[in-house]
Protein backbone atom coordinates (compact mmCIF):
# COMPACT_ATOMS: atom_id res chain seq x y z
CA UNK A 1 0.00 0.00 0.00
CA UNK A 2 1.36 3.04 -0.85
CA UNK A 3 1.81 6.15 1.81
CA UNK A 4 -0.56 8.77 1.75
CA UNK A 5 0.49 12.11 0.24
CA UNK A 6 1.29 15.30 2.03
CA UNK A 7 -1.49 17.64 1.27
CA UNK A 8 -0.38 21.71 1.16
CA UNK A 9 -2.10 24.49 -0.50
CA UNK A 10 1.81 25.55 -2.03
CA UNK A 11 4.58 23.49 -2.70
CA UNK A 12 8.15 24.88 -3.25
CA UNK A 13 11.27 23.35 -5.25
CA UNK A 14 14.36 24.96 -4.05
CA UNK A 15 15.53 25.61 -0.67
CA UNK A 16 17.80 28.35 -2.20
CA UNK A 17 16.96 32.42 -0.64
CA UNK A 18 14.36 32.35 -3.47
CA UNK A 19 12.48 29.27 -2.20
CA UNK A 20 13.47 30.25 1.12
CA UNK A 21 11.28 33.88 0.65
CA UNK A 22 9.11 32.33 -0.89
CA UNK A 23 8.25 29.97 0.96
CA UNK A 24 8.51 32.36 4.31
CA UNK A 25 5.76 34.52 2.30
CA UNK A 26 3.47 32.15 0.94
CA UNK A 27 3.29 30.67 4.84
CA UNK A 28 2.78 33.96 6.68
CA UNK A 29 -0.17 34.89 4.02
CA UNK A 30 -2.11 31.59 5.53
CA UNK A 31 -1.26 29.34 2.78
CA UNK A 32 -0.23 25.70 3.86
CA UNK A 33 3.11 25.64 2.29
CA UNK A 34 5.90 22.87 2.07
CA UNK A 35 9.62 23.31 0.83
CA UNK A 36 11.64 20.81 -0.53
CA UNK A 37 15.74 20.90 -0.91
CA UNK A 38 18.31 17.83 -1.64
CA UNK A 39 20.91 19.85 0.49
CA UNK A 40 20.78 21.78 4.10
CA UNK A 41 21.50 25.22 3.23
CA UNK A 42 25.60 26.11 4.36
CA UNK A 43 24.78 28.63 7.40
CA UNK A 44 28.52 28.88 8.28
CA UNK A 45 31.08 30.82 6.79
CA UNK A 46 33.91 28.61 7.57
CA UNK A 47 32.07 25.60 5.93
CA UNK A 48 32.59 23.97 2.77
CA UNK A 49 30.39 25.30 0.52
CA UNK A 50 29.41 28.37 1.83
CA UNK A 51 27.79 30.84 -0.88
CA UNK A 52 30.41 34.45 -0.13
CA UNK A 53 28.58 36.47 -2.66
CA UNK A 54 26.17 38.80 -1.28
CA UNK A 55 22.73 40.62 -2.50
CA UNK A 56 21.76 43.70 -2.40
CA UNK A 57 18.37 43.88 -1.67
CA UNK A 58 16.37 46.92 -2.77
CA UNK A 59 13.46 49.00 -1.39
CA UNK A 60 11.12 46.34 -2.60
CA UNK A 61 13.00 43.93 -1.56
CA UNK A 62 12.59 44.98 2.09
CA UNK A 63 9.28 45.71 1.76
CA UNK A 64 8.49 42.25 1.15
CA UNK A 65 10.26 41.16 4.42
CA UNK A 66 8.94 43.32 6.24
CA UNK A 67 5.15 42.23 5.02
CA UNK A 68 6.40 38.85 5.83
CA UNK A 69 7.52 39.22 9.28
CA UNK A 70 11.42 38.32 8.77
CA UNK A 71 12.99 42.09 8.47
CA UNK A 72 13.30 42.22 11.62
CA UNK A 73 15.64 39.39 12.14
CA UNK A 74 17.70 40.31 9.18
CA UNK A 75 18.31 43.96 9.90
CA UNK A 76 20.98 43.49 11.89
CA UNK A 77 22.76 42.08 9.19
CA UNK A 78 22.26 44.79 6.78
CA UNK A 79 24.99 47.32 5.43
CA UNK A 80 23.11 50.02 3.65
CA UNK A 81 23.43 51.48 0.33
CA UNK A 82 23.77 55.25 0.32
CA UNK A 83 24.33 55.42 -3.14
CA UNK A 84 26.04 54.43 -6.18
CA UNK A 85 29.34 55.48 -7.65
CA UNK A 86 29.57 54.94 -11.13
CA UNK A 87 33.65 55.05 -12.20
CA UNK A 88 34.88 54.77 -16.08
CA UNK A 89 38.42 53.90 -16.63
CA UNK A 90 40.63 52.72 -19.69
CA UNK A 91 43.87 51.01 -18.93
CA UNK A 92 43.55 51.72 -14.87
CA UNK A 93 43.55 55.46 -15.96
CA UNK A 94 40.19 57.46 -14.76
CA UNK A 95 38.10 58.80 -17.06
CA UNK A 96 35.22 60.18 -15.53
CA UNK A 97 32.32 59.07 -12.58
CA UNK A 98 29.20 60.06 -11.14
CA UNK A 99 27.31 59.33 -8.31
CA UNK A 100 23.64 58.44 -8.05
CA UNK A 101 22.27 59.33 -4.31
CA UNK A 102 19.27 56.83 -3.02
CA UNK A 103 17.26 59.56 -1.25
CA UNK A 104 16.78 61.46 -4.29
CA UNK A 105 13.83 59.27 -4.66
CA UNK A 106 12.63 58.40 -1.37
CA UNK A 107 14.01 58.77 2.51
CA UNK A 108 15.49 55.64 2.15
CA UNK A 109 19.22 53.87 1.11
CA UNK A 110 18.90 52.13 -2.58
CA UNK A 111 18.52 48.58 -0.73
CA UNK A 112 20.83 47.20 2.01
CA UNK A 113 23.21 44.17 1.20
CA UNK A 114 23.66 40.95 2.79
CA UNK A 115 26.57 38.12 2.82
CA UNK A 116 24.69 35.02 0.91
CA UNK A 117 25.36 32.71 3.60
CA UNK A 118 24.19 35.21 6.45
CA UNK A 119 21.39 35.39 5.11
CA UNK A 120 20.10 31.60 4.43
CA UNK A 121 21.79 31.20 8.33
CA UNK A 122 18.86 34.22 9.59
CA UNK A 123 16.15 32.43 7.55
CA UNK A 124 17.11 28.89 8.46
CA UNK A 125 16.61 30.30 12.01
CA UNK A 126 13.23 32.18 11.06
CA UNK A 127 11.57 29.76 8.88
CA UNK A 128 10.78 26.50 11.13
CA UNK A 129 8.67 29.26 13.36
CA UNK A 130 6.28 29.71 10.74
CA UNK A 131 2.79 28.30 10.94
CA UNK A 132 2.01 26.38 8.68
CA UNK A 133 5.39 25.99 7.19
CA UNK A 134 6.71 22.99 6.56
CA UNK A 135 10.52 22.02 5.34
CA UNK A 136 11.88 18.94 4.07
CA UNK A 137 15.60 18.68 3.39
CA UNK A 138 17.65 15.84 1.79
CA UNK A 139 14.85 15.00 -0.50
CA UNK A 140 14.13 16.43 -4.23
CA UNK A 141 11.96 16.91 -6.79
CA UNK A 142 11.13 13.66 -9.32
CA UNK A 143 8.46 13.83 -11.43
CA UNK A 144 4.97 15.60 -11.47
CA UNK A 145 1.31 15.10 -13.13
CA UNK A 146 -1.02 17.87 -13.13
CA UNK A 147 -4.13 17.70 -13.50
CA UNK A 148 -6.69 21.17 -13.56
CA UNK A 149 -7.34 21.41 -9.27
CA UNK A 150 -3.75 20.09 -8.19
CA UNK A 151 -0.74 18.42 -9.05
CA UNK A 152 0.86 15.45 -7.65
CA UNK A 153 4.83 15.53 -7.09
CA UNK A 154 6.80 12.53 -6.87
CA UNK A 155 9.79 13.42 -4.46
CA UNK A 156 13.40 10.79 -4.89
CA UNK A 157 12.24 9.16 -1.74
CA UNK A 158 9.47 7.78 -3.44
CA UNK A 159 6.76 10.00 -1.06
CA UNK A 160 3.77 12.15 -3.05
CA UNK A 161 3.13 15.71 -2.35
CA UNK A 162 -0.21 16.91 -3.85
CA UNK A 163 -0.32 20.68 -4.31
CA UNK A 164 -2.94 23.58 -5.56
CA UNK A 165 0.45 25.50 -6.50
CA UNK A 166 4.02 24.16 -7.40
CA UNK A 167 6.70 26.94 -7.40
CA UNK A 168 9.59 26.16 -9.13
CA UNK A 169 12.65 27.29 -7.54
CA UNK A 170 15.13 24.92 -8.28
CA UNK A 171 17.78 26.88 -10.36
CA UNK A 172 19.13 27.62 -13.52
CA UNK A 173 19.04 23.96 -14.32
CA UNK A 174 15.52 23.18 -12.83
CA UNK A 175 14.74 19.59 -13.06
CA UNK A 176 10.97 20.76 -12.78
CA UNK A 177 11.13 23.16 -15.13
CA UNK A 178 12.23 20.59 -17.56
CA UNK A 179 9.24 18.12 -16.83
CA UNK A 180 6.79 20.71 -17.55
CA UNK A 181 8.24 20.95 -21.14
CA UNK A 182 9.63 24.60 -20.78
CA UNK A 183 12.43 25.62 -23.27
CA UNK A 184 14.56 28.48 -22.03
CA UNK A 185 17.08 30.82 -24.63
CA UNK A 186 20.57 31.42 -23.49
CA UNK A 187 22.82 33.82 -24.37
CA UNK A 188 27.08 33.13 -23.31
CA UNK A 189 29.33 35.84 -23.07
CA UNK A 190 32.37 34.26 -22.90
CA UNK A 191 32.34 35.47 -19.59
CA UNK A 192 32.79 34.35 -15.84
CA UNK A 193 32.74 36.27 -12.25
CA UNK A 194 34.85 36.18 -9.87
CA UNK A 195 32.79 36.52 -6.45
CA UNK A 196 34.45 36.94 -2.91
CA UNK A 197 34.77 39.84 0.23
CA UNK A 198 37.57 42.32 0.60
CA UNK A 199 38.83 44.82 3.03
CA UNK A 200 40.63 48.18 2.14
CA UNK A 201 42.31 50.95 3.55
CA UNK A 202 39.46 53.73 2.94
CA UNK A 203 36.03 53.47 3.87
CA UNK A 204 33.02 53.15 1.46
CA UNK A 205 30.71 55.09 3.35
CA UNK A 206 28.01 52.68 2.15
CA UNK A 207 28.64 53.94 -1.18
CA UNK A 208 28.53 50.91 -3.52
CA UNK A 209 30.87 51.59 -6.33
CA UNK A 210 31.17 50.10 -10.21
CA UNK A 211 34.18 50.78 -12.03
CA UNK A 212 33.93 49.91 -15.31
CA UNK A 213 36.67 48.52 -18.23
CA UNK A 214 37.53 46.04 -20.57
CA UNK A 215 36.65 43.07 -19.68
CA UNK A 216 33.50 43.99 -17.48
CA UNK A 217 32.29 45.63 -14.54
CA UNK A 218 34.57 45.17 -10.96
CA UNK A 219 31.47 46.05 -8.46
CA UNK A 220 32.56 46.82 -4.86
CA UNK A 221 29.22 46.50 -2.57
CA UNK A 222 29.79 47.90 1.19
CA UNK A 223 29.81 45.32 3.90
CA UNK A 224 30.59 45.66 7.52
CA UNK A 225 34.12 46.23 8.50
CA UNK A 226 36.24 43.32 9.10
CA UNK A 227 38.57 43.01 12.07
CA UNK A 228 38.64 46.84 12.00
CA UNK A 229 39.03 47.45 8.24
CA UNK A 230 36.70 48.32 5.63
CA UNK A 231 35.20 45.66 3.80
CA UNK A 232 33.17 45.31 0.63
CA UNK A 233 31.90 42.39 -1.40
CA UNK A 234 33.04 42.13 -4.90
CA UNK A 235 32.09 41.09 -8.26
CA UNK A 236 34.78 40.66 -10.86
CA UNK A 237 33.79 40.06 -14.55
CA UNK A 238 36.25 39.24 -17.10
CA UNK A 239 36.99 36.95 -19.78
CA UNK A 240 36.53 33.13 -18.65
CA UNK A 241 40.69 32.26 -19.51
CA UNK A 242 41.68 35.91 -17.47
CA UNK A 243 38.92 34.86 -14.76
CA UNK A 244 40.57 31.74 -14.24
CA UNK A 245 43.97 32.62 -14.00
CA UNK A 246 42.61 35.34 -11.17
CA UNK A 247 40.90 32.68 -9.00
CA UNK A 248 44.33 30.53 -9.38
CA UNK A 249 46.56 33.64 -8.37
CA UNK A 250 48.90 33.46 -5.13
CA UNK A 251 47.03 36.17 -2.60
CA UNK A 252 49.93 38.66 -2.70
CA UNK A 253 49.51 38.86 -6.69
CA UNK A 254 45.79 38.67 -6.73
CA UNK A 255 45.71 41.70 -4.00
CA UNK A 256 48.30 43.76 -6.45
CA UNK A 257 46.10 43.29 -9.67
CA UNK A 258 42.87 43.79 -7.69
CA UNK A 259 43.87 46.98 -6.33
CA UNK A 260 45.05 48.25 -9.37
CA UNK A 261 41.85 47.22 -11.08
CA UNK A 262 39.73 48.86 -8.42
CA UNK A 263 41.92 52.09 -9.63
CA UNK A 264 43.34 52.66 -6.12
CA UNK A 265 40.19 54.19 -5.47
CA UNK A 266 40.03 52.66 -1.89
CA UNK A 267 43.44 51.99 -1.36
CA UNK A 268 45.36 48.84 -0.66
CA UNK A 269 42.66 45.62 -1.25
CA UNK A 270 43.25 42.48 0.32
CA UNK A 271 41.24 39.42 0.10
CA UNK A 272 39.34 38.23 2.61
CA UNK A 273 37.43 34.99 1.45
CA UNK A 274 37.67 32.29 -1.19
CA UNK A 275 37.11 33.34 -4.19
CA UNK A 276 34.01 31.97 -6.15
CA UNK A 277 33.98 31.63 -9.83
CA UNK A 278 30.68 31.62 -11.80
CA UNK A 279 30.11 31.43 -15.57
CA UNK A 280 27.83 34.65 -17.00
CA UNK A 281 24.90 34.01 -19.35
CA UNK A 282 21.41 35.33 -19.52
CA UNK A 283 18.59 32.73 -19.94
CA UNK A 284 14.93 33.42 -19.63
CA UNK A 285 12.31 30.59 -19.65
CA UNK A 286 10.11 30.50 -22.97
CA UNK A 287 7.23 30.53 -20.71
CA UNK A 288 6.76 31.22 -16.95
CA UNK A 289 4.08 29.12 -16.04
CA UNK A 290 2.45 25.65 -16.86
CA UNK A 291 -0.55 23.76 -15.37
CA UNK A 292 -0.34 24.42 -11.91
CA UNK A 293 3.34 25.33 -11.81
CA UNK A 294 4.79 28.47 -11.81
CA UNK A 295 8.82 29.38 -12.27
CA UNK A 296 10.47 31.78 -10.04
CA UNK A 297 14.24 32.76 -9.59
CA UNK A 298 16.48 31.77 -11.66
CA UNK A 299 14.10 28.75 -13.04
CA UNK A 300 12.72 31.72 -15.10
CA UNK A 301 15.41 33.96 -15.52
CA UNK A 302 19.41 34.59 -15.55
CA UNK A 303 21.25 37.96 -15.63
CA UNK A 304 24.30 38.98 -15.48
CA UNK A 305 25.60 40.16 -12.47
CA UNK A 306 25.24 43.61 -13.15
CA UNK A 307 22.88 46.50 -10.69
CA UNK A 308 21.56 44.05 -8.20
CA UNK A 309 19.53 42.41 -10.94
CA UNK A 310 19.12 38.89 -10.27
CA UNK A 311 17.49 37.99 -6.82
CA UNK A 312 15.79 41.51 -6.86
CA UNK A 313 13.71 39.74 -10.14
CA UNK A 314 13.07 37.17 -8.10
CA UNK A 315 11.78 38.88 -5.42
CA UNK A 316 9.35 40.62 -7.95
CA UNK A 317 8.28 37.08 -9.29
CA UNK A 318 7.39 36.28 -5.40
CA UNK A 319 5.86 39.66 -4.76
CA UNK A 320 3.42 39.20 -7.79
CA UNK A 321 2.23 35.55 -7.22
CA UNK A 322 1.92 36.43 -3.31
CA UNK A 323 -0.57 39.11 -4.71
CA UNK A 324 -2.32 37.49 -7.17
CA UNK A 325 -2.78 34.25 -4.68
CA UNK A 326 -3.88 36.96 -1.82
CA UNK A 327 -5.88 38.43 -4.35
CA UNK A 328 -8.11 35.54 -5.06
CA UNK A 329 -7.10 32.64 -2.79
CA UNK A 330 -10.23 30.56 -3.88
CA UNK A 331 -8.10 30.55 -7.20
CA UNK A 332 -4.40 29.40 -6.18
CA UNK A 333 -2.78 27.78 -8.93
CA UNK A 334 -5.81 27.83 -11.42
CA UNK A 335 -5.27 28.52 -15.14
CA UNK A 336 -6.57 32.35 -15.15
CA UNK A 337 -4.18 33.43 -12.27
CA UNK A 338 -0.90 31.45 -13.72
CA UNK A 339 -1.66 33.29 -17.07
CA UNK A 340 -1.83 36.52 -15.48
CA UNK A 341 1.35 35.72 -13.43
CA UNK A 342 3.11 34.62 -16.21
CA UNK A 343 1.74 37.30 -18.72
CA UNK A 344 2.71 40.42 -16.19
CA UNK A 345 6.24 39.11 -15.37
CA UNK A 346 7.54 38.96 -19.06
CA UNK A 347 6.65 42.06 -19.34
CA UNK A 348 9.20 43.28 -17.38
CA UNK A 349 11.77 40.23 -17.47
CA UNK A 350 12.17 40.48 -21.33
CA UNK A 351 12.97 44.01 -21.22
CA UNK A 352 15.34 43.89 -17.99
CA UNK A 353 16.94 41.58 -19.60
CA UNK A 354 17.89 42.65 -22.90
CA UNK A 355 19.18 46.21 -21.11
CA UNK A 356 20.92 44.27 -19.06
CA UNK A 357 22.55 42.16 -22.13
CA UNK A 358 23.09 45.61 -24.17
CA UNK A 359 25.11 46.93 -20.88
CA UNK A 360 27.03 44.34 -20.53
CA UNK A 361 28.07 44.12 -23.93
CA UNK A 362 28.62 48.24 -23.70
CA UNK A 363 30.64 47.85 -20.43
CA UNK A 364 32.83 45.21 -21.63
CA UNK A 365 33.87 46.62 -24.90
CA UNK A 366 37.48 47.13 -25.86
CA UNK A 367 36.34 49.29 -28.86
CA UNK A 368 36.83 53.14 -29.05
CA UNK A 369 33.64 53.61 -29.98
CA UNK A 370 31.45 51.80 -27.66
CA UNK A 371 34.01 52.96 -24.97
CA UNK A 372 33.16 56.61 -26.02
CA UNK A 373 29.68 55.31 -25.27
CA UNK A 374 29.55 54.22 -22.35
CA UNK A 375 31.66 57.33 -20.92
CA UNK A 376 29.26 60.27 -22.44
CA UNK A 377 26.05 57.62 -21.76
CA UNK A 378 27.14 57.49 -18.11
CA UNK A 379 27.34 61.77 -17.96
CA UNK A 380 24.14 62.28 -19.66
CA UNK A 381 22.19 59.12 -17.42
CA UNK A 382 23.64 61.41 -14.36
CA UNK A 383 23.50 65.20 -15.74
CA UNK A 384 19.76 65.18 -16.67
CA UNK A 385 17.98 64.73 -13.72
CA UNK A 386 14.62 63.82 -14.91
CA UNK A 387 16.44 60.68 -17.15
CA UNK A 388 18.48 60.09 -13.98
CA UNK A 389 15.10 59.99 -11.86
CA UNK A 390 14.01 57.64 -14.26
CA UNK A 391 16.89 55.07 -14.27
CA UNK A 392 17.03 54.99 -11.37
CA UNK A 393 13.41 53.61 -10.33
CA UNK A 394 13.27 51.19 -13.27
CA UNK A 395 16.80 50.19 -11.50
CA UNK A 396 14.14 49.67 -8.08
CA UNK A 397 11.83 47.21 -10.56
CA UNK A 398 8.71 47.19 -11.71
CA UNK A 399 6.04 49.86 -10.09
CA UNK A 400 3.93 46.94 -8.64
CA UNK A 401 6.77 45.33 -6.84
CA UNK A 402 8.18 48.95 -5.44
CA UNK A 403 4.49 49.42 -3.67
Amino acid sequence: MRDTPHQTDVLVVGGGLAGMIAAASFARSGFSTLMIDPQRPVTDGTQTGADFRSTAFLRPARALFERIGVWEALAPFATPLEGLRIVDTRAGALRGERQFEGRETADAPFGWNFLNWVMRRELSRVLPQIAGLSLRYGVGFRTIVTRSSQAVVTLDDGSRVVAKLVIAADGRESALRKAVGIDVKTTHYGQKSLAFTATHDRPHHNISTEIYREGGPFTMVPLADIDGSPASAIVWMNSGAVAQDLQNMAPVAFNARMSERAAHLYGDMRLASPRGLFPIITRTARDLAAERVALIAEAAHVLPPIGAQGLNTSLADVTLLLDLARAQPQNLGDSAMLADYARTRARDIGPRAQAIDVFNRVVRSEGALLQWVRLNGLKAVHDIPPLRRAIMQAGLGPARARK
